[in-house]
């Protein structure tokens, strides 16, 4: 009799024990995939960070190509969370690819001397029977070689020629770019804003929103420089656009603006 009374309260504590167990929630699980993206974001930012001085501006539109691949991943992969076997093979696959293309150009960028990208001649714009690709690079070239007279002319002429080109907010904010750099800030803040007006599902639109906070600040115009900057620093947070944001405020702040 003992011994059945034992083993009755014995077993009533290990079905307690399962109960609990069984009431605990399972341990998140990391998505690999998705932890591959974050590191790919990473690599990214490391990158422009890299390209954030303008010594390797001849390498930025392969960083531009690269985070609209990553985006096109990341939603895919929010989307095809539940799919087959299949597609998550391929899923695999394009990840595989981007990452193979970030690896080269990571070691391109290794490979750069320090004092920055080397100056590329360009041809007579417009090329003649040329593509909106091949008007583009030819304009980006003067502008690598630091002929912006003759690169914001360019880029200008490729907008009126191929204003549905897949490269035309790019080519916009190159424009106002070189405006930026000679000190043409009047012309450089209507450009930047022409970003943001005409092209708002554009990659450029956080380097616009930088640049419009910077001609503001060249132009002595705090308020609007602040807002600028602020809505940098707001709207894309733990990106290098708004870290430069920050330290822009700083600066402000610090000179009693």
């Amino acid at each position: 009799m003992f011994l059945r009374h034992a083993l009755g309260i014995a077993l009533v504590a290990i079905l307690a024990a399962g109960g609990c167990a069984m009431l605990e929630p399972p341990a998140p699980q990391v998505d690999p995939v998705q932890a591959r993206l974050d590191e790919m974001d990473r690599r990214l930012a490391a990158l422009e960070r890299m390209l954030a001085s303008g010594a390797l501006i001849d390498l930025t539109e392969e960083v531009d190509t690269l985070q609209r691949q990553t985006a096109e991943l990341r939603g895919r992969t929010e989307t095809l969370e539940h799919a087959s076997g299949g597609t998550a093979e391929r899923q695999r696959t394009l990840y595989v690819d981007l990452d193979d293309r970030v690896r080269a150009l990571e070691r391109e960028l290794e490979s750069r001397p320090a004092t920055g990208a080397t100056v590329t001649e360009a041809g007579a714009l417009p090329v003649p029977g040329g593509t909106d690709r091949q008007n583009y690079e030819a304009a980006f070239d003067l502008l690598k070689g630091q002929r912006y007279q003759e690169a914001a002319a360019a880029f200008g002429q490729f907008l009126v020629s191929y204003p549905d080109s897949q490269l035309a907010d790019n080519a916009q904010y190159w424009l106002a770019e070189a405006y930026y750099v000679t000190e043409q800030f009047e012309e450089a803040l209507r450009q930047f804003q022409i970003v943001l007006s005409d092209y708002p599902r554009s990659l450029k639109i956080p380097d616009a929103l930088l640049k419009i906070g910077y001609s503001n600040y060249e132009l002595k115009r705090w308020a609007a420089a602040r807002s600028a900057l602020e809505r940098v620093r707001d709207s894309y947070p733990d990106s290098t656009t708004a870290r430069l944001a920050e330290q822009r405020l700083q600066r402000m702040q610090d000179e009693g603006h």
